[in-house]
């Protein structure tokens, strides 16, 4: 019978100071959607990044879908996203009636590669159909190559949407994740470095683009004192009280990445020597939240498999996660153009193939994590 306590991928981490902002919604009765916590959440996040505005909504989904809503996609428009990611990131292209295009990643961040965006590109303009926008994905907290992209995108005349729902407290060349598109997005699902329990944040210097996005999240309510609506909008917005929680959470960012950041180390400290085990890199000048600690398995060297590794931890008690299934391989999207990181080399099937998430919540403790470890040492080492 088991009896150790669950240790969980990614669970949230309060840090008690939530409460007071709760409250103040609950003293002042402002329950509904918007408020005083909503407004201050959205400025001292954007500050925090150092973009002009934000706009805080219901998900990170809901900034992508309003961020391209913004850019007009719509039907029969070409979206290009990365492959290796969570459905959110791709799903929104959808919702707008647009075609998904997919770019495989590269082998020093596991996100979009520049060489596989450069011909999609090439071949889009032969085509006569640029993309409509480009999604950026930055995985498990790390940046992609935004220098690379962003000089390939300008170069087409693409707008880049960043997705750093994964990736809040990042930096690339000392300049924060989220903030080198036309817009950037970041989660506050449950699992994040910091969480609301369920929100978003849409973010741009574009201060007219993000007023249009409180607009449509707000069911794009004409000013008037019936209800008028001559453009079709969504319930979107971020509640007071939900927004009371992210301020809190806002306030230990830092704390949250470093303790992630240090759960990592200690990861590669005690299995970083093992032959056949490879953590998920850091590029150069950038630094990751770290968000989950990833690690690829060399079968051939270790005998073990990823998914042997995950039952293993799963008899113990313990949660771990198979990386993230490339969504060129989703049966959602069967069909769908894919350009691999080079011809005859799919990084993210690699990646998927060899991939797993160790646990790595900021609140968990050297003894929980010791408890990995263990399971893992004593199943590579046999």
């Amino acid at each position: 019978m088991m009896n150790k306590a669950r240790i969980y991928l990614s669970p949230p981490h309060m840090s008690g100071k939530e409460q007071k902002y709760i409250q103040e919604a609950f003293e002042t009765n402002w329950i509904a959607p918007l408020g005083p916590n909503v407004d201050a959440f959205e400025k001292e996040l954007a500050a925090y990044v150092g973009s002009k505005g934000a706009a805080a909504v219901s998900s990170g989904t809901a900034a992508i879908h309003l961020a391209l809503r913004l850019l007009g996609v719509g039907r029969g428009d070409v979206v290009f996203c990365s492959s290796l990611t969570f459905i959110a990131s791709a799903n929104p292209i959808l919702y707008q009636g647009a075609e998904p295009v997919f770019v495989d990643s590269e082998p020093e961040t596991w996100n979009m590669s520049p060489m596989a965006l450069e011909r999609a590109m090439e071949e889009a303009k032969k085509e006569g159909k640029l993309p409509k926008a480009v999604i950026v994905v930055n995985l498990y907290g790390q940046s992609a190559k935004m220098d690379e992209i962003l000089a390939i995108c300008d170069h087409y005349g693409v707008p880049v949407v960043e997705d750093a729902a994964e990736s809040l407290g990042s930096t690339y060349k000392g300049k924060k994740s989220g903030t080198f598109g036309k817009f950037g997005i970041y989660s506050f699902n449950g699992n994040k470095i910091i969480t609301t329990s369920g929100g978003g944040m849409l973010v741009s210097n574009d201060l007219d683009a993000l007023q249009q996005a409180r607009f449509l999240a707000t069911q794009a309510r004409d000013p008037a004192p019936h209800y008028e609506h001559s453009q079709m909008g969504y319930n979107y917005r971020m509640s007071n009280i939900v927004a009371g929680i992210g301020r809190a959470q806002l306030e230990v960012l830092d704390k949250r990445v470093q303790a992630r950041r240090a759960i990592f180390d200690r990861y590669v400290q005690a299995l970083g020597d093992i032959q056949g085990i490879h953590f998920m890199p850091e590029l150069e000048g950038t630094m990751s939240n770290r968000w989950l600690t990833t690690l690829t398995i060399d079968q051939d060297v270790l005998g073990v498999t990823p998914m042997e590794m995950i039952n293993a931890l799963a008899e113990e008690n313990i949660e771990a996660r198979p990386v993230w299934k490339p969504l060129h391989l989703q049966p959602l999207f069967a069909g769908v153009r894919y350009y691999p990181h080079e011809e005859g080399w799919s990084v993210s099937d690699e990646l998927f193939a060899n991939g797993v998430c160790l646990p790595s919540g900021s609140s968990m403790t050297l003894e929980q994590q010791q408890r990995v470890i263990d399971v893992m040492t004593s199943l590579l080492r046999k």
